[in-house]
């Protein structure tokens, strides 16, 4: 434990908490079971590290290991933990469960048997925590980490300031919301920056490697991820690229099923269940007709990749700018929002809501007569009326 206690020290040493996730003061920290999902590369680890320097500084009372440490090859996590507890630990942090066997099982024993310790744990947005043999659902307060939005990469990256804005405000006082960050900067200025390499902190580390390194990241998620965590034979990894490769040069791409499984290889069910691991990975958002109670066979309208960053590396040069715009709009609404296919436009959002997405020239043509019915545009700083600039739809979170 001696090692893990100095890997936990060294991990503080080093963690900047000049900018720290918005997330972080929307969890209660209070609640003795916490867990962080997320997908690989969007700062789960980072957000753990700097809330324990913040809170805790170089106290015996928290302590953070990653469970991919080889450390856990000859030891279990129930011993850590009764160790932990007999030296005064009051909070274990543990890092990417995904890679520990049975680590619902024995985070369950350990959160009963030691009720003075709290647990936070992190792993990929492929956990199943509902349908985990040990069902931690019932006592785990899950969260959902996305990456940066465009607010946060300004705060990042730009050490520029914003508040959170909901939807609510969005639609009903965005000339106001024009006013009050254009006094703070020009948005357009760094938008297109942040759709080509502003939704993954990581990209601080090494600008140059950006590109490569999300690649790597795309790829250790299918070939580690979905074969550990969704059974996935690695045989097949290969064509779920392929299918990825499609969806990145589309405009949106709309799945016609057979065609798309008879030209990868694979069965219409087997197909459907691979968007599906996609859609959960976060390297896919897919579009339904109605999003209650969707099988795992269910085809969707429309398909986009998780985010903007994602078509530059998967699409290369093939980038639409149509359905960049599109595909930042679902990634950053979708987050807390409910994103529906729409018969007479793009998005329709909570239910409710409609939204056509395009650039500066996009007429209301499509919407008119459509009850709560808006003009999202690209390239403007203000909107007027029921229309509402892209960039601002980055201030959500």
């Amino acid at each position: 434990m001696d090692l893990l206690i100095e890997i936990h020290r060294q991990r503080l040493k080093w963690t900047d908490t000049t900018f720290v996730r918005s997330l972080v003061n929307r969890i209660e920290w209070n609640a003795r079971l916490i867990g962080i999902k997320g997908s690989r590369g969007v700062g789960k680890t980072t957000l753990m590290l700097q809330y324990i320097k913040q809170k805790y500084g170089n106290s015996a009372e928290a302590l953070y290991v990653s469970l991919d440490n080889i450390w856990f090859t000859n030891h279990r996590l129930s011993n850590l933990a009764d160790d932990f507890v007999k030296r005064g630990g009051k909070r274990l942090f543990l890092d990417e469960v995904h890679k520990y066997p049975f680590w619902a099982q024995e985070i369950k024993n350990i959160y009963d048997n030691y009720p003075q310790l709290s647990i936070v744990f992190t792993g990929s947005s492929l956990l199943e925590i509902l349908n985990a043999r040990a069902d931690l659902s019932r006592r785990a307060d899950i969260y959902h980490l996305p990456g940066l939005s465009f607010r946060e990469y300004m705060e990042m990256f730009h050490r520029i300031r914003l508040p959170v804005y909901s939807i609510q405000d969005i639609l009903e006082r965005h000339p106001d919301i024009s006013d009050e960050t254009l006094t703070l900067f020009k948005p357009l200025q760094y938008f297109n920056d942040y759709l080509r390499e502003g939704y993954y902190p990581f990209f601080a580390e090494n600008p140059k490697r950006f590109p490569m390194r999300l690649e790597e990241t795309v790829n250790m998620i299918l070939e580690i991820e979905l074969p550990l965590l969704r059974n996935v034979d690695y045989a097949y990894v290969h064509k779920i690229k392929q299918l990825l490769q499609i969806v990145s040069q589309s405009t949106p791409f709309i799945p016609n099923v057979s065609k798309l499984a008879e030209r990868i290889g694979v069965s219409r069910a087997t197909l459907t269940t691979y968007l599906k691991y996609l859609e959960e990975t976060e390297l896919l958002i897919s579009l339904y007709k109605n999003s209650h109670g969707i099988s795992a066979l269910q085809k969707p309208e429309k398909i986009y990749l998780g985010n903007t960053n994602l078509m530059y590396v998967l699409g290369a040069e093939n980038v639409n700018k149509g359905n960049l715009r599109k595909t930042f709009f679902a990634n950053q609404v979708g987050y807390e929002h409910i994103l529906q296919h729409s018969d007479t436009s793009d998005f329709l959002v909570d239910g409710k809501f409609t939204f056509e997405i395009g650039g500066k020239q996009k007429t209301k043509k499509q919407i008119d007569g459509v009850e709560g019915a808006f003009v999202v545009s690209d390239d403007i700083e203000y909107g007027s009326e029921n229309r509402i600039p892209l960039w601002m739809f980055g201030l959500l979170y």
